[in-house]
């Protein structure tokens, strides 16, 4: 907005376009990340001061639209840098958080660790395998990283590939509207976009992990004694993104997908 500080440096946006993310300290205050936690472990049914409670290695908590959860994903600083990334005028303003997958910590593994993008549309197929993304990334703008609790390196943060939105999308380009499944990545990438490059969203609550959309990720077992709280929203679009500019003005996450398309 005019008058105000951009959220982002030139040197963050820039490694968004190249690594696939960039990480915004305090982009929510830890007061919303509190109240935020205490509204999901009553909706867990564990009791936080009784670890024998805690009997699954994840529980998924559904959408919570409640104040601390809108007030955490509209912030200031977060507007600022949806507009820096996307576009002004170009995302639609959320009025809730999305899935919560709270992870307990345990020795077992939930199932749920391989590496993948988020598919972003074709989800009225009853088979997740043939939810779809396209090189224009229909239906998401960011893939987006909320922590509501403190997450350190043994409490299971996110494994990101770094730089793999480049590789993702020279894979989906070939495809055009129609895009790709997530059937047809396992079977054409079993690598999964391995890049040799792994960074972990690791980091104080209020921190928040704004990712390309084709950025490879996983989940990991929880090895620390803290339980993790995070939420994974998408940002959604205001229409589709624009990779072939003819005044080649492009926004940030456009630019990347210029970037890997151009160095083929």
């Amino acid at each position: 907005m005019p008058g105000t500080l951009p959220a982002l440096s030139a040197a963050q946006i820039d490694a968004f376009i190249t690594d696939g993310f960039v990480r915004i300290d305090n982009a929510f205050p830890r007061e919303l990340a509190d109240q935020g936690c205490a509204i999901l472990w009553a909706a867990t049914g564990c009791n936080p001061h009784d670890p024998a409670t805690w009997t699954q290695p994840v529980v998924r908590l559904g959408d919570f639209p409640q104040p601390p959860f809108r007030e955490a994903v509209n912030t200031p600083a977060l507007h600022a840098a949806y507009d820096q990334l996307v576009g002004i005028g170009r995302w639609l303003p959320r009025g809730s958080l999305g899935t919560f997958p709270v992870r307990f910590p345990s020795p077992t593994d939930a199932g749920d660790t391989g590496w993948h993008i988020d598919v972003s549309f074709g989800h009225e197929a009853p088979d997740f395998l043939d939810w779809r993304a396209n090189v224009y990334s229909r239906g998401r703008a960011l893939l987006m990283l909320f922590l509501f609790s403190d997450v350190g390196e043994d409490d299971a943060p996110t494994r990101i590939r770094v730089g793999s939105h480049l590789e993702v999308a020279r894979y989906l380009a070939p495809a055009g509207e129609a895009g790709r499944s997530l059937r047809d990545m396992i079977t054409d990438r079993p690598d999964w976009f391995d890049t040799g490059l792994e960074a972990l969203a690791t980091g104080p609550a209020g921190t928040v992990y704004l990712c390309h959309p084709f950025l490879v990720h996983a989940a990991q077992k929880h090895r620390g004694k803290q339980v993790k709280f995070m939420a994974q929203p998408p940002l959604l679009p205001n229409g589709p993104l624009e990779i072939d500019r003819a005044d080649g003005e492009y926004l940030p996450v456009e630019l990347a997908i210029r970037v890997a398309l151009d160095s083929q």
